[in-house]
């Protein structure tokens, strides 16, 4: 892993590769605070690698809270998973330059696979620590063939971070339904967006580097996708207001969070994450 003294320049990136450089800063500036809800090093590590225009994300509290919290739900979700099957297969789709696996530490039982674009892909081979269990798949994850260097015969946890915002409806749907059908189960762990958040991401300051880029129409019923797949059922949705991580939120995004609890619609307005399994 380069050290922070060595600055890397990666290659320019797509508006949408582009993208995973508002949640990686957003993890790392959460490791900066004195009591970090994630505390991800390794995203740090990268960021003070990175030679980037991080002051152009505009990144502000609210964002690297949520970003943090999602996260360490998302984490957990996985870990739980991994408990019960340590012999599972791992999928981070979309991963950028998440150091997720860094962060769950499976048993070396476990096939973890990261999927992201070919450039994000061969950035993360050059920035986070490789391990015999861990790999690299550069692909665009609507294209349906990279499925195919994917284990099929055990159960499968598939995470995504950030992910569903920069697809279609219909992209969303066709990608679930081939994950479900390569495994013979698993579950499945995102953060998902209503309509109202999506309307948010368009204009809001924070995300505005990435407002263009977002293609989700938004989904307001958790349950929704399980009227895409008869296998699928909702396990459950996951409403970052009323976690107990909020208690260590600084006091006003800490106040604002237990005002919004007390309404799953309002708390639905910001990050929710979602949890099925099939």
């Amino acid at each position: 892993m380069a050290t922070a003294s060595m600055a890397v320049t990666l290659p320019t990136f797509t508006p949408l590769e582009d993208s995973l450089f508002l949640t990686l800063y957003a993890r790392a500036l959460d490791n900066r605070r004195s009591h970090p809800i994630l505390g991800d090093a390794t995203a740090d590590q990268i960021v003070r690698t990175v030679d980037y225009d991080y002051d152009n994300l505009d990144v502000d509290t609210n964002l690297i809270l949520s970003v943090a919290l999602r996260a360490k739900k998302l984490d957990q979700v996985v870990s739980e998973f991994l408990a019960r099957h340590p012999d599972a297969v791992g999928l981070d789709l979309g991963a950028g330059l998440d150091s997720r696996f860094e962060r769950l530490a499976p048993p070396a039982t476990v096939d973890w696979y990261d999927v992201d674009f070919p450039a994000v892909a061969d950035a993360r081979k050059s920035l986070i620590p490789e391990h015999p269990n861990v790999h690299v798949i550069g692909a665009d994850v609507t294209d349906p063939d990279w499925l195919d260097a994917v284990p099929s015969d055990r159960p499968a946890i598939i995470v995504a971070d950030g992910l569903m915002g920069f697809l279609t409806h219909d992209e969303v749907v066709s990608l679930w339904n081939r994950l479900v059908s390569h495994f013979p189960s698993g579950e499945i762990v995102l953060n998902s967006y209503t309509e109202f958040a999506i309307w948010i991401a368009h204009h809001a300051r924070g995300t505005k580097t990435v407002a263009d880029l977002v293609k989700f129409p938004g989904m307001d019923d958790p349950r929704e996708p399980e009227g895409w797949n008869p296998k699928l059922k909702l396990v459950r949705e996951i409403v970052l207001t009323r976690e107990p991580e909020v208690a260590e939120f600084p006091p006003f995004w800490r106040q604002f969070n237990q005002l919004m609890a007390h309404s799953t619609k309002l708390s639905r307005m910001s990050t929710i994450v979602i949890h099925y399994r099939f």
